[in-house]
């Protein structure tokens, strides 16, 4: 869609101000400080920009958690990009964008990720494209039916003004998207998932991606608060860790935002900022039957209709 109307600066501003309220947030929760690293990135082959990466490791609470934001431009788009819009290749592009992870040290707290960005293909000659893409997904290492259900909830609010389908169609996009084709095996319980999306006009689609961004903070932060008092021992960490292997597994192998990230010259520590701090795999592990690890896999990672 031709972006007669875009305001990047708008942008920028929200995506900024996102960045902080969920830093706040977090560190309130958490009692810790997130290192802000600012960078710079130029290069006129591949990328230039800057960002603000922040960072926080070994909290009480987040074992390890990125709220970073980017702004870039390039000279031309990479092959992730472009895959699905061939027509696309060889424009430059600017792409600006906010993106979430934390994993929390309890293993009875889930993983959470969430993503909102928007991104221009510039063509001398033609006219700019434009689309907003992005979406929040939870990642449990133990299952519980009403955390789901909050979740998926959150989601749905955050979606409804724009459109009553878009709920449905940007669960299935999630649930298609974080899945491992590889372990025929879920990521996590999904939540929803858009990208290229431009059906609305500009500021409608602005709209939509802020109330996906504004929206995190109260899917998620409840979910926290009811489980960081459970205790753990060795057991459900050694299963964090297991579980977390897929969590690498996706992230490097499939992500498409690493993928992008990596092509087009992007800053390394940035893009990888997502990844767990501990992680381990086993050959042909499979839980105990009726167990609660067991649990997860039978009856959490299927997709399946949280809000039916």
């Amino acid at each position: 869609m031709e972006s007669q109307s875009i305001d990047i600066a708008a942008l920028r501003g929200y995506l900024t101000g996102l960045q902080q309220s969920i830093v706040s947030a977090l560190e309130a929760r958490d009692g810790g400080s997130f290192r802000i690293d600012r960078w710079d990135k130029e290069s006129a082959a591949t990328l230039s920009g800057h960002g603000i990466s922040c960072m926080l490791e070994d909290g009480a609470l987040i074992e390890r958690g990125g709220v970073g934001f980017s702004h870039v431009r390039g000279g031309q788009l990479p092959a992730s990009a472009t895959a699905r819009r061939a027509e696309l290749a060889g424009r430059a592009f600017e792409a600006l964008g906010v993106s979430v992870v934390v994993h929390p040290r309890n293993p009875y707290i889930p993983t959470a990720h969430m993503n909102v960005r928007c991104l221009v293909a510039r063509a001398s000659n033609e006219s700019d494209v434009w689309w907003v893409g992005g979406g929040m997904d939870l990642t449990p290492y133990y299952g519980f039916t009403e955390d789901a259900r909050h979740f998926h909830a959150n989601c749905k609010a955050a979606l409804e003004p724009f459109g009553s389908d878009l709920y449905g169609r940007f669960k299935k996009a999630c649930d298609e998207y974080f899945y491992l084709k590889h372990r025929q095996e879920a990521r996590g319980i999904g939540g929803i998932f858009f990208d290229d999306f431009n059906e609305l006009a500009f500021a409608d689609s602005f709209a939509l991606l802020r109330s996906v961004g504004d929206r995190f903070l109260a899917a998620y932060l409840p979910i926290v608060e009811a489980r960081r008092e459970l205790p753990y021992g060795g057991r459900e960490r050694d299963w964090q860790s297991y579980r977390r292997g897929r969590y690498v597994e996706f992230n490097l192998v499939l992500d498409r935002g690493t993928h992008f990230g990596l092509q087009s010259g992007g800053r390394t520590e940035s893009i990888l900022m997502s990844m767990p701090p501990l992680a381990r795999w086993r050959y042909e592990y499979h839980p105990e039957a009726q167990s609660p690890e067991a649990d997860l896999l039978l009856n959490f990672l299927p997709a399946r209709e949280w809000l039916s």
